[in-house]
């Protein structure tokens, strides 16, 4: 095994060569596009499950309960959804991290074997736009319900509040992203062991309010609304996590058993998402005023149910879960910005990162609009490039028999080359037939989307709100990957 030499890597950062002594230098990780030197890998799979865990243990993941019998399906149909929704999505994440442990280089830099050292520019762009995204909104999510919760105590839910919780919130989640690795780490552990407690408590405060007999009659949905559900479940959880699955796994040994890597991963993301958003089902089928007022509050909506004494419990819950995910997001969004091109340390990207979230922040918490509207439209649409580079990535992944070849992620002379054109190829045409198959019409400035639904009924037909293209944008980068570079592939690995 070689480590990667110090110089100036192609792809738009410094390399470093890390200290002996460990990863941090004042606290501050020093580590960033690099690959982790072998005196840094440390740790078993199953410590995977901690951010894992953390990161997707979010109250926020009850409210989904909602949005999805807003596809009109019904109790069994929508806990069908949810747990196999949620399990595909994570495992996704899960084989996808395998690539962390065997290349030990952040995900959108393993890419580049797939994409080519310059090529990979492309998905890593994408990649940046997407966690960026996603820290958005779970920062803004924060901020609504910390108001919520002031509001109903008799503080003030006004811009005041919400300017100080902004502030809060960000400072948090950007102190942690700028920190790096080891202390989201411990973070993640704390967050983990804070909400997992204060959730049950929340879950067994509010058991009175469901109605199992009005869960029970809600009307079977069709096979497009079917659909529908289980395509933004997969968007809204693992499929917005694959571009980062390798970041966290990067540190473990090379030794490490992959399907430990994949066990871990899967189950850490999907266990609490599954349980939370069977359990929002009940509450939203048990009550059409919650599910609806959910759609422009999310997590605030939930303090309705509950007693005045645990309002303040339910913020802390509330807020410690969102800024778990949103760490998670901003340290990788830092690493994709940094492979897209950027030339700035890894702490600075993130502090880079953190002026746009709290950007994005003031303009979904202080435009007034729909929540939902907004956020479904964030997810179908960056969900197809982001399903077609996953397909691309899964089989470049399956593809290869041997570790990374480490220098060669940084040098468009290495056996990665500088541009994959196929897979280039693959990601923009799955992309552009993608968009063609899924709508937003809520969403007025997505109305451009669909324009291949007219055999399907047009975008007002049944299945124009399947979003059938983010499974095709996966199918497409998967298999065609598979059949056109294998040969490639074993080219590269016979070097």
């Amino acid at each position: 095994m070689t480590s990667t030499p110090t110089g100036t890597d192609p792809g738009g950062s410094r390399t470093s060569t890390p200290t002996a002594a460990g990863d941090t230098r004042g606290g501050i990780e020093v580590n960033g596009l690099n690959t982790i030197d072998e005196s840094e890998r440390r740790g078993t799979a199953r410590d995977l499950f901690w951010p894992w865990f953390g990161a997707n243990v979010s109250v926020f993941g009850i409210s989904y309960g909602s949005f999805l019998l807003g596809f009109g399906v019904s109790f069994a149909q929508a806990t069908v959804i949810a747990v196999v929704g949620v399990a595909i999505s994570f495992l996704l994440c899960g084989f996808v991290a395998l690539a962390g442990k065997r290349g030990s280089a952040p995900t959108m830099v393993l890419s580049r074997a797939a994409f080519g050292v310059r090529g990979n520019r492309l998905p890593s762009l994408l990649s940046w736009v997407l966690t960026v995204g996603w820290e958005t909104v779970l920062t803004s999510l924060a901020v609504l319900s910390t108001a919520t919760v002031l509001d109903r105590l008799g503080a003030g839910g006004g811009t005041g509040t919400k300017v100080v919780a902004l502030v809060v919130v960000a400072a948090l989640v950007v102190a942690a992203g700028v920190a790096g690795f080891s202390a989201i780490m411990r973070l993640q552990r704390w967050i983990t062991v804070i909400t997992g407690v204060l959730t049950v408590a929340y879950v067994l405060l509010v058991l009175d309010d469901i109605d199992l007999g009005a869960v029970a009659a809600l009307p079977a949905g069709s096979a497009a609304a079917v659909v529908g559900a289980l395509v933004f479940m997969m968007t809204g959880f693992g499929l917005g996590w694959v571009n980062a699955a390798a970041d966290y796994s990067r540190y473990l040994p090379r030794s490490t058993p992959g399907a430990g890597v994949t066990l871990w991963t899967t189950l850490g993301g999907s266990l609490a998402p599954a349980l939370l958003v069977f359990f929002g089902v009940l509450l939203a089928g048990s009550s059409p005023a919650l599910a609806d007022s959910i759609g422009d509050d999310p997590i605030g909506a939930l303090t309705t149910l509950l007693p005045t004494w645990f309002l303040i419990p339910f913020a802390l819950v509330a807020v410690l879960g969102l800024v778990g995910g949103a760490v998670l997001d901003i340290y990788s969004s830092g690493l994709a910005l940094l492979s897209a091109g950027v030339r700035i340390p890894r702490p600075v990207a993130a502090g880079v990162d953190g002026v746009l979230m709290v950007l994005g922040s003031i303009y979904v918490v202080f435009s007034g609009g729909s929540f939902l509207y907004t956020f479904q439209g964030f997810l179908i649409t960056l969900g197809v490039p982001v399903a077609a580079w996953c397909g691309v990535m899964l089989a470049d992944v399956a593809l290869r028999r041997r570790d990374y070849d480490e220098p060669a992620l940084y040098d468009v002379r290495g056996r990665y080359g500088d541009v994959r054109l196929v897979p280039v190829v693959l990601l923009v045409v799955a992309t552009v037939l993608g968009w063609g198959l899924v709508t937003n019409t809520y969403a007025g400035w997505l109305g451009w989307q669909g324009y291949l639904l007219g055999p399907l009924g047009g975008r007002e037909g049944a299945w124009a709100f399947a979003n059938l293209g983010v499974l095709l944008a996966l199918v497409i980068g998967f298999v065609g990957t598979l059949a056109l570079t294998a040969g490639a592939v074993r080219r590269q690995e016979d070097r």
